[in-house]
């Protein structure tokens, strides 16, 4: 919590100005009891009707006061609150954003959607608290104790034994609630990733008809949430009736002891009310204080598990600058050995391991991808095609060899320089809410309507924009659910051609496509003007065989490196792929 304290720099007026507007609330509260003494004493005693009149108008003017003086501590309070947690989301989502593949595969998705909304707002709350509250209650009920010993001593002394005797159950129960309400805060994260993995994978929870399986899971994990809740709630609960019932059995010792000193002639009747108002406010004040540690104690773990995402250092640095290898900067490049062919893309004896795993994804792989060729990679599910294209990017880091692009280890250079040169397609087609052109620019943003249609008409996609009735304002649903298959591939196809990249990589992009449309884009991307290196990773024999070369992969190794005629003879894997989808003659060739 006090890194993150760090970010309320710029809120020290609000933060000292809010406590010290409630602070003076509690001072004109801590005056009422002793006006309705007055009333009492003087007003209704020698039944002097202006005299109360005039006490009343000073309670009014007290209460208008007090009201002035809580408002604006509110504004101040909410406004250091809400906007220390507007800047700990921008902050925190920045980070996020800064994180590698590898890193967000370990928090999960679920983790940070719950750090940046629940647990955020759960900091704000504390802020807002802890400024209204955090001074004003203690100060009442010790100030309620002192205003009592101004009235009488005698009479006081109760308040120094209920005040101890009330901290005790309050604090005690609360001692016993805070562990167990972190307990429901994990539960509740529990319930919050299973209700996302639902609602995420509705289609395949009906396509398998799990429905009542997922239900029966979900009302298990709700249940267990709602029973440990109902069990801190009786805990919790207990405070009020207990500290009720002392209360009360101190009002009958205090009225007790109020008549006897009334009757003595020691203190008067109003002087008894005032000592019955402090009791009560230093009851209504303790409570608070305890239900304000509760939400302190909640902001506190919130803030720990922000603060525990904030602490992780990406992966990869988004300056070379900031990496250091072998004690050097690897930004300069006489220090990069760049080798003599023109190669666009170098593979230098890759292996990679993802975090957690235990062997191996990629073992050893070795190729060279010169500027402006085809290059494909096919294999079976899982032989780790996706893993190869998502290295050159850098999405994730290799754990050995190098991955040069230009002749440049792409750890040498800044992540956007690196990324400004490549248009990926993924494999999940992702569109974003908003229209079709807005979802194009992000390839480009200073892009025309023209190089737009370029782009979709590349992409295949041009004649179904086109049908739209709003053309490329056409309107695009979240994760483009308004969109077939096959119309979402396209248009990240063109998404990522309207940056015109010097290299393209289409990570199985094309597999909603029929075999025409997959073959005439293809065609048209190789029918460029400005040639651009293209890496097409898919499953088709179709997609790849007309490629300069091809990569065939094997559980995580390369079975086979050439052209489609030359891995018909020699490689295995890849003739088994082909001769599942095409026809091979008897000499083992493909068959016309």
């Amino acid at each position: 919590m006090k890194k993150l304290l760090k970010h309320m720099k710029g809120y020290g007026k609000e933060c000292v100005l809010a406590p010290l507007f409630k602070m003076l609330e509690a001072i004109f509260e801590l005056f009422v009891p002793l006006i309705m003494a007055r009333i009492i004493d003087f007003g209704i005693g020698n039944q002097s009707q202006p005299y109360v009149l005039k006490m009343c108008g000073i309670l009014i003017a007290l209460g208008v006061i007090g009201l002035t003086c809580s408002i604006t501590a509110q504004y101040f309070a909410a406004r250091a609150a809400v906007g220390f947690a507007t800047r700990l989301r921008h902050l925190l989502f920045s980070h996020v954003q800064s994180l590698s593949f590898s890193d967000m595969d370990q928090v999960g998705t679920s983790t940070l959607i719950t750090r940046m909304t629940s647990d955020i707002n759960q900091v704000q709350n504390g802020v807002n608290m802890v400024l209204r509250l955090f001074l004003r209650s203690p100060f009442i009920v010790f100030g309620a104790m002192i205003m009592a010993f101004t009235i009488d001593v005698k009479a006081a002394m109760i308040f120094v034994v209920i005040i101890p005797l009330l901290s005790i159950v309050v604090f005690g129960i609360m001692a016993v609630s805070i562990p167990l309400y972190r307990k429901v805060q994990t539960g509740l994260d529990r319930v919050l990733k299973r209700t996302r993995e639902n609602l995420t994978g509705a289609r395949v929870i009906r396509a398998f008809g799990k429905e009542d399986t997922e239900f029966e899971e979900f009302q298990e994990s709700n249940q267990a949430l709602v029973k440990m809740q109902i069990f801190v709630g009786k805990i919790s609960a207990l405070m009020n009736p207990v500290t009720y019932v002392m209360i009360n059995i101190a009002l009958v010792v205090l009225i007790w002891t109020g008549a006897l000193r009334v009757n003595a002639g020691d203190i008067s009747q109003g002087e008894v009310v005032a000592l019955v108002n402090y009791i009560s406010q230093i009851l209504v004040e303790l409570i608070k204080l305890a239900n304000l540690i509760v939400t302190i104690t909640k902001a506190l773990a919130c803030a720990n598990r922000v603060q525990s995402v904030m602490d992780i250092e990406p992966e990869m640095p988004k300056y070379a600058s900031e990496r250091k290898v072998n004690n050097l900067d690897c930004d300069t490049e006489a220090k990069i050995n760049i080798p003599e062919e023109n190669n666009q893309i170098t593979f230098e004896h890759v292996s990679l391991t993802y975090k957690g795993a235990g062997a191996e994804s990629l073992t050893d792989i070795d190729f060279e991808i010169k500027k402006g060729d085809t290059f494909g990679i096919i294999g079976g599910t899982g032989s780790g095609k996706s893993s190869v294209v998502n290295l050159i990017p850098r999405f994730y880091d290799v754990t050995k060899g190098r991955v040069l692009v230009n002749g440049k280890d792409v750890r040498d250079y800044d992540l956007n320089a690196l990324r400004s040169k490549i248009g990926m397609v993924m494999q999940n087609a992702v569109l974003f809410s908003g229209t079709i052109r807005q979802n194009l620019l992000w390839g480009n943003p200073q892009a025309d309507d023209k190089q737009l249609w370029e782009a979709l008409e590349i992409a295949q996609a041009k004649e179904f924009v086109e049908q739209k009735s709003k053309g490329l304002d056409e309107v695009i649903e979240q994760g483009g659910k308004n969109l077939s298959g096959g119309q979402r591939q396209r248009l990240t196809i063109a998404r990522a051609l309207v940056r015109k990249p010097e290299i393209i990589i289409m990570d199985d992009s094309a597999s909603a496509l029929d075999y025409a449309t997959d073959a005439k884009l293809r065609q048209a991307i190789t029918n460029l003007e400005d040639s651009m290196t293209v890496i097409i990773v898919s499953q088709r024999a179709s997609s790849v065989r007309t490629a300069n070369q091809i990569l065939v992969l094997d559980d995580g190794a390369a079975a086979g490196l050439g052209t489609s005629d030359e891995l018909l003879k020699t490689c295995k894997v890849y003739k088994e792929i082909y001769g599942s989808q095409f026809k091979i003659d008897k000499k083992g060739g493909a068959a016309v």
